[in-house]
């Protein structure tokens, strides 16, 4: 009888397992029929590549955190960052009058530069990840405002010391937010592909991956077993700083202005998206898969909602049922009885 039991608990169980593994793409390919049965101009190709160039800075900015968590850290500066590159880069062509690639890599590098400071912060000095994230994260809030005065940065702007911005955005570099493959594709959303594309790449088919997770996993380990945990800790927190740069010139190639309120909510929606993440295919853990999966999954449900004319004022509370019910299927649902 008990073999009997046995034997048949396990298709029960099998079941349990693939229903968790792949919950997530059943719930998204629900809400698609869902939404398009309610308004079927949901699912026009123009409205999902609108979704896809909407959550495009969300999955940048999200793998990014996915690969500071893979190495046992956590980057909170991430929102930040991106905004300061928003300020920086319109800086640099309405007041330093750059030209488009003079500003991408000066604004990469400061990402990485950043990302840099970050890591030397937490491997060198010894602050704890979230402690000195924070600190950036509040160091760059006040920081990006003082060059204008707290002031958003745009063409012919008068500047703190009473002179006339002489500078312009170089038409060159709104083609990065505003530019479409093919009249169809938005640039915002290639970008995204190769950055997921890359960094998949990265964290699960090469042996820097494998440490990165080795080291999130057991750093004890991990560095009595050879790994130079501090170098890769290190590399972890510059990725993520770059990355995080990357998204900020997307947001200011779109908007076309040195926005200071650009970026207020993208670590939020950064941090969900990798969270999220943690449920696609019952990883358990960041992956890059998953934080992609997890900023569309937001994506659709919320433009989903705006066709169907819901209140604005809910999106939040939304993400949170959203982040909530994931983190539930990961860790409560999955939870394997003993």
């Amino acid at each position: 009888m008990t073999d009997q039991a046995t034997a048949s608990s396990k298709p029960a169980s099998t079941f349990a397992e693939t229903a968790r593994k792949y919950a997530l793409f059943v719930l998204l390919a629900a809400m698609l029929v869902g939404f398009w049965s309610a308004q079927p101009a949901f699912i026009n190709s123009a409205n999902l590549f609108s979704i896809l160039q909407a959550v495009s800075v969300v999955a940048i900015l999200g793998v990014g955190v996915s690969i500071t968590m893979s190495a046992g850290g956590f980057d909170l500066s991430v929102g930040s960052v991106a905004a300061s590159s928003v300020m920086a880069a319109s800086y640099a062509m309405v007041v330093l009058q750059m030209n488009a690639v003079e500003t991408f890599g000066l604004v990469l590098l400061m990402g990485a530069f950043i990302g840099l400071v970050n890591g030397l912060l937490i491997v060198r000095v010894g602050v704890p990840d979230l402690l000195a994230t924070l600190s950036t994260m509040f160091l760059l809030a006040g920081l990006q405002l003082i060059p204008t005065g707290g002031r958003s940065i745009t063409a012919g702007m008068m500047l703190p010391n009473g002179t006339t911005a002489a500078g312009a955005y170089d038409p060159a570099f709104l083609i990065l937010g505003r530019g479409r493959l093919f009249d169809t594709v938005p640039y915002p959303v290639i970008v995204m592909a190769v950055v997921a594309l890359l960094a998949w790449f990265l964290m699960e088919r090469t042996r820097w991956g494998r440490v990165f997770y080795a080291i999130g996993g057991n750093e004890t380990a991990a560095h009595l077993a050879g790994a130079p945990t501090k170098a890769y800790r290190l590399w972890a927190y510059v990725l993520s700083g770059t990355l995080a740069s990357l998204g900020g010139l997307i947001v200011a190639s779109r908007v076309g202005r040195g926005d200071v309120s650009a970026g207020n909510s993208l670590l939020l929606d950064a941090v969900a998206a990798s969270l999220i993440g943690f449920a696609v295919l019952d990883k358990r853990r960041p992956h890059v898969l998953g934080t992609v999966l997890g900023a569309i999954f937001v994506g659709v449900l919320l433009n989903g909602l705006t066709m169907l004319n819901a209140p604005y004022y809910t999106q939040d509370f939304v993400k949170g049922v959203v982040l909530v019910g994931a983190l539930a299927l990961t860790f409560g649902l999955g939870k394997k009885k003993r």
